[in-house]
Formats: C-alpha cells, structure tokens, sequence
C-alpha cells in the first residue's frame, strides 16, 4: 500500500472541524435552573388582583362585562347613541350618503315602532331603500350589547331629534319584540324581508 501524496496546496489547509463532547458548562446549567426558578415563583406570587398599570390597563370588572341595569334606572339615549351608533350614522343623524342611511326623516324611524326595534335587535344585511334612495351596506344586530332600557332609551332619542317625531318606546315593548323574535339568528334581509313589515 502506497502512502498518498499530499500536494502544497493541501498543506495550507486547515484540518476539517469535529463536534466536541465537551460537557454543557456548569455555569450555562446553573442559569437555566435559576430561570426556571424565577418563572415558578413569579406565576405562584401573581394574583388576580394586580394593578392594572402592569399590564393592559384591563381590570377584572372589564373583563367580567357590562355590568347589568338597575330596575328603573335612567338610560341617557344620547350617549347610547353616540358610543354605538354616531359613527355610522353621524351625529347629526345624516348618515354617510350612499354608505350609512340616514335616520334624519327616515321612514324606517317614523313607522312602526316594532319593526325598528327589531331592525336594532337583529340588525340588517343587503338593499335598502331609505327616503328613496338605495343602500347596500350591514347595520350590526345589538340584541347581545344593549339591553331593552338601553335599546328603548336610543330609539326614543332617535325617534324625537333631527326633525324626527315619533312616540317613546318603552322597555317592555323592546322586551316584547325581543321575545317574539328570539327564534331570528340571522340579520334581516334588507327591503325583501323588512318591506312587508312596514
């Protein structure tokens, strides 16, 4: 067997490298252990009552939802409208044309009380006509947001501003309308199914 020959160039060469079997270092091992340590620690020392500031701000009452009305408390109509309503349909009550109908002189406002409050409850996807002219957006249901003191409350304000003159809606008449319409679970189908109920 003859030895091989080995050429300049392969002298220059530095050898291929190997994976070592050194150990982990103790050090390295030591760090681990101390973090999993701390991260016992900190989630047996945390409590459910820790101040909002360290973290989104969120409390558990947030969380826990809207807290449910009083019996007879007062509901502000206005400010029901403004924080789910107004952006959609302007503070003004004008909507967007074209995007959002208006309520201002709205023949949906003015009619039959039952049918706008299951227009709020169930909310509306596809054409609409209103005050003659065409729209084909989706007015979101608020049946799981608002509750009837809040639903009579908004339509009340809405039904006496911006020229509009319609009666109050009570609470049992929107408790009503929610009752015979629990069975809906989809959003009515613009003028096809709202036209009839005129």
């Amino acid at each position: 067997m003859t030895t091989p020959e080995i050429l300049p160039q392969q002298e220059r060469e530095n050898p291929e490298p190997v994976e070592g079997a050194n150990p982990t270092p103790w050090f390295i091992i030591l760090l681990v252990i101390a973090l999993f340590v701390f991260g016992v620690v900190y989630i047996l020392r945390t409590t459910l009552n820790t101040p909002s500031a360290w973290g989104d701000y969120r409390t558990a009452s947030d969380l826990q939802g809207a807290p449910k009305l009083a019996a007879g408390a007062a509901v502000d109509g206005a400010a029901v409208f403004a924080s789910h309503c107004a952006a959609c349909h302007q503070a003004t009550g004008m909507g967007l044309p074209g995007v959002f109908p208006p309520l201002a002189g709205s023949d949906w406002v003015a009619g039959k009380e039952t049918t706008l409050i299951a227009i709020v409850l169930h909310g509306i996807s596809g054409p609409l006509t209103v005050k003659g002219n065409p729209f084909n957006g989706t007015m979101p249901t608020f049946q799981g947001q608002l509750q009837d003191p809040e639903v009579a409350a908004v339509l009340t304000y809405v039904r006496s501003h911006w020229g509009n003159t319609g009666g109050p809606i009570t609470s049992e008449a929107v408790a009503a309308v929610r009752k015979d319409t629990a069975a809906r679970t989809a959003p009515f189908k613009g003028d096809s199914e709202l036209d009839p109920m005129k």
